[in-house]
């Protein structure tokens, strides 16, 4: 048997620095891109590509695309604990490289992985053994919806304008009080920690940027205040910006 290797002339060149995520995009000796997140007991690699760890299941790349084949060849299917257990795997995964992309300034590839999580949360929801596993995940809906919103509007600042950036911040927005208002916690929507910190997010871009109400916001203020002749002028100026 080969003997075992270690990885302390590795880890001693990258210290771990608690304070900070620790990531890195590096090339292998065999041309592709991983990346690599420091931790306080090593180090994690993972593929930029398809499932975080590499994996395949069947004919599928992501466990996400292995349940919708099996779905669809019996739609009552309900996951077992194996099952289960690989839907968590891949939710963690992908939250960890989610967070390495927004790190990374990666934005679009944040809003591909979040995307990701919630249609994996969405279908192992619906094919959920018991409505308590089912919940455990959908709690943690708002947080991915917030690390999506984040890299959106971050994606738009760096591709367009302030602007679009502030309203992909009122799109997320919109989605997470629909999730509180479909579970019936409407009251608690306005104090919550990750809604107030993408409120903070969208008046600091601003101020930065010197940007006052956008024209979608023009628009529901004057649909509001029933000023319908504006309101027509702002849908065709919005339509307009949308065809360009």
């Amino acid at each position: 048997m080969k003997r075992a290797i270690h990885f302390d002339e590795l880890l001693s060149k990258w210290e771990f620095d608690p304070g900070n995520l620790n990531v890195r995009l590096v090339k292998g000796k065999d041309g592709r891109d991983v990346i690599q997140m420091r931790i306080d007991m090593g180090m994690l690699q993972l593929e930029t590509t398809g499932r975080p760890d590499g994996a395949v299941y069947e004919e599928s790349e992501t466990y996400l695309e292995h349940l919708q084949h099996i779905r669809l060849e019996d739609p009552e299917h309900k996951l077992n604990e194996s099952e289960c257990n690989e839907v968590d795997r891949e939710f963690m995964q992908f939250y960890h490289r989610r967070i390495c992309w927004l790190r990374l300034q990666y934005y679009h590839r944040a809003v591909m992985d979040a995307d990701h999580t919630l249609r994996l949360m969405d279908l192992s929801s619906e094919m959920s053994p018991d409505e308590e596993w089912g919940a455990a995940h959908e709690q943690y809906r708002p947080f991915v919806l917030f690390h999506r919103t984040q890299a959106h509007a971050l994606g738009e600042l760096e591709d367009h304008t302030a602007e679009e950036a502030i309203q992909a911040i009122n799109q997320g927005l919109d989605v997470i009080h629909q999730f509180f208002v479909k579970h019936e916690a409407e009251d608690h929507y306005e104090d919550d920690e990750l809604v107030v910190r993408l409120i903070e997010m969208r008046e600091s871009l601003r101020n930065e940027y010197s940007v006052g109400k956008t024209l979608k916001e023009q628009l529901a203020a004057a649909v509001e205040q029933e000023q319908y002749e504006l309101a027509a002028k702002l849908r065709d100026e919005l339509t307009r910006r949308e065809a360009n």
